[in-house]
Parts: C-alpha cells; structure tokens; sequence
C-alpha cells in the first residue's frame, strides 16, 4: 500500500480520506488498524534528550499513537489548524469556553444550548468571574445590540438543542468578527460532513464525539477542533493544562466508527426525514421541528447553509395528559428512552424545557418529544410508533 504525500491525500474525496486518516499499516506490522497503545511513562535513551524532552511523547498525558491517530481523522474533516479530544461532549463544550474566556469576560449563550452547558455558565464560569448572557438563538445579525465592551466570545448551536432553532451562523460570525469577539458552534447535530464550521468562520467547532463518530452507544468522547494557529495554540494548552487525555481503547473505538460515518450518516439522514414527514401527517402531531423538512422552522438556512441533516429531531403533540405520552412511550418495543443519540438504536426522550430557559419561551402547548432514527427498518419503527399513537389515544 503506497504512502500518499500530504497533496494527494487533500485531494482525495471526503469519505476516502476518512477510510485513511491516520493510519499506516507500515507502522502497524501490516495490519489495517493502528494498535491501542497503553502507558504512562516515557524513558528516553540517555539524560541529554529527557533533559530537552526530545522525544514525540513526554508522559501519558501528551497523547499515544492511538489517540493521534483519531486526531488526524478528525482533524481532516473539521479542516482547521489542529484538533484535541476530551473525555466527554460536555467536556469538550467546557473546554472551549475555558481556552476562550478569562475572569471579567463577558460570554453570549444562545438560549437553545444543551441543558448541561448551560448549568457550566451558570455554575463554573460564575465562579471563575465569566458574565453570561443567554440570547434569542434566532437574533441573527442583531446580536451586535447585546455585545459588552468585555465580550470575548459567542456560543452557538444549530440546530438548537431539543428545540431545533437553526441559527444564521454567518450572520453572527459577520458581526462578532468584526469586534474580534470569538464564535464557537456546537456542531455536533450536523457534524462536519454536513456542516463546515470553520468554513463559515467559526472559530471553536466542538463535536460530542459520543454521538455520530463514535456511533456504537459505548463510547463518551469529544473534539475541539481550532480555526487557526493561534487559537491552537492556546486551546492545546489549556487542554494540556486540565490533563484531559482520554483512554485509548476509547480513542481506537471512536476511530473505529468514524470510518463509517460519512455512510451512516447518508442512509440515516432520507430515513430520518421519512420519519418526520410521515409524524407530519399524524392527527396527534402538531408540529415536526426538523431543518430538513420544507417548510419547517429554520429550513431555508438548513438549505442555504448544510449540506445534509442527521436523524434527530422533535415533534409536538396536540395537548395530552402526560400520562397518555407515558403510555405511549413506554410500550414501544424498537425505541428506546434515553438521553443519548447517534448511535445505531433509535431512541425517543420526552423534555419540557420551559423551567431552564431564560432569554426565550419556547412557545409549546403539547408535550414535546425529540426522536433519534437508527439503523432499523423504517417501516418497523413506524409500525412501533403507530401502536403507541394508539395507545395515547386510548388514554387521552
């Protein structure tokens, strides 16, 4: 198997360079797969070189082989200047807000942000000093009238959490470029196959590695992938600093389902939006809150601005006793309830988030429920959902 040089291997297609990033059957004995390296401690062959720390690794903490080599993939799909990899999502959410902000920073959240960063703005970054102003996810370029002479960044997320608002994400880098406030994007929904953050000019892209890369249900792990050099630079360090290495049976699994995400994520997505059209035309349904369904809030930026959509989404129901969605949801039999998604199950997860949000009201009258399509038959979940339509029925 030749070596490619780095110009042949940038001009190869999206999903052949996900097949290669980061592995070399030369330094692997010929096998396809690079191996799980474990350790902690480095010996350098004489006192000169662990003087001047001449060796790739120092310590543990600095990485292995298996980590590097997911950092590679992801690194040749977020397209930025380098990448590190966290433990978690959310700590890969914390991570960039700590390599962005400092005591006396003034930071906008949007409103729609995953519950668990916003509990970090409220908790942590208060402490550490950090102002946090929660705002309309559909502000757009008006969020110029929010901004602080101490604004440092923006926090972003399109799709919104659980209530899917689709933010103009030009508009908002536009206006905080202009001030040299930094933007970082959640972008894990769309991932960077279908979304290209530093493309559009965000500064941070975090991914929830947990999710589509990883894709087995077995893995917690994230990515903050920098924009240019310079932000690396202090994001390395601070990741550095917290001694965020992650395990690398985690690292191997990760890469492992990464090398089949761009073909995942293209059979999830047409299932994804089947299933919301067909809630859609459901008489219990009142609205379907999926980017990718004309006519659907926020799908003339999914359009403009993505070139594709995962298989999460929400739906509404039409006003219903709690005890009816109860029954409806716990009698299914291929979904199953729980807080995840990307995987190949498809999950279902009733949420009221009117109690956290601050700067919105999220203007529902029904129960709402956000729904994860996997892998299976497209046909058999319908069948499952429509035996739980049934079952709410039944109760009202």
């Amino acid at each position: 198997m030749k070596k490619l040089t780095s110009p042949e291997f940038a001009r190869l297609g999206e999903r052949t360079r996900l097949v290669l990033a980061g592995r070399d059957p030369a330094d692997s004995y010929g096998f396809v797969n690079p191996p799980i390296v474990r350790g902690s401690t480095v010996v350098y062959p004489n006192t000169e070189d662990f003087l001047v720390r001449k060796a790739r690794y120092t310590y543990g903490t600095d990485g292995n082989p298996t980590i590097d080599a997911l950092i590679a993939a992801a690194n040749t799909i977020e397209g930025g200047a380098g990448v590190v990899v966290t433990p978690s999502g959310l700590m890969a959410c914390t991570l960039a807000f700590l390599a962005m902000l400092s005591a006396g920073d003034h930071v906008l959240v949007t409103d729609s942000v995953y519950r668990p960063t916003r509990i970090f703005c409220d908790t942590f970054l208060k402490r550490m000093g950090v102002e946090t102003t929660y705002y309309d996810p559909l502000v757009g370029a008006d969020i110029v009238k929010l901004f602080k002479p101490n604004t440092r960044a923006i926090w972003t997320e399109a799709p919104g959490s659980q209530t899917f608002e689709m933010q103009d994400i030009p508009a908002i880098v536009a206006a905080a470029h202009e001030r040299d406030i930094l933007v970082a994007m959640d972008n894990t929904w769309a991932t960077p196959l279908f979304f290209d953050a530093h493309g559009f000019g965000v500064d941070l892209s975090v991914q929830a590695g947990t999710k589509y890369y990883a894709a087995h249900s077995d893995v917690l792990i994230g990515t903050v992938s920098a924009r240019t050099p310079e932000l690396f630079k202090a994001l390395r360090a601070t990741w550095g600093q917290l001694g965020l290495i992650i395990a690398p049976e985690d690292a191997f699994l990760t890469l492992r389902g990464m090398r089949t995400m761009a073909i995942r994520l293209k059979e999830q997505m047409p299932a994804g939006i089947a299933m919301a059209e067909w809630l859609r035309g459901r008489p219990e349904v009142a609205q379907v809150l999926h980017p990718a369904l004309p006519g659907a809030p926020g799908h003339e930026i999914w359009k403009r601005d993505f070139t594709g959509a995962s298989s999460l989404f929400t739906f509404e129901l039409k006003p219903v006793s709690m005890k009816a969605v109860g029954a409806m949801l716990d009698g299914l039999t291929l979904f199953g309830i729980g807080a995840s998604w990307g995987g190949y199950e498809s999950l279902v997860l009733p949420f009221d988030c009117k109690s956290y949000r601050t700067a919105t009201e999220p203007g529902f009258k029904g129960p709402t429920i956000r729904i994860h399509i996997g892998l299976e038959d497209i046909e058999d979940l319908k069948a499952d959902l429509d035996a739980g339509f049934a079952r709410l029925r039944a109760v009202g």
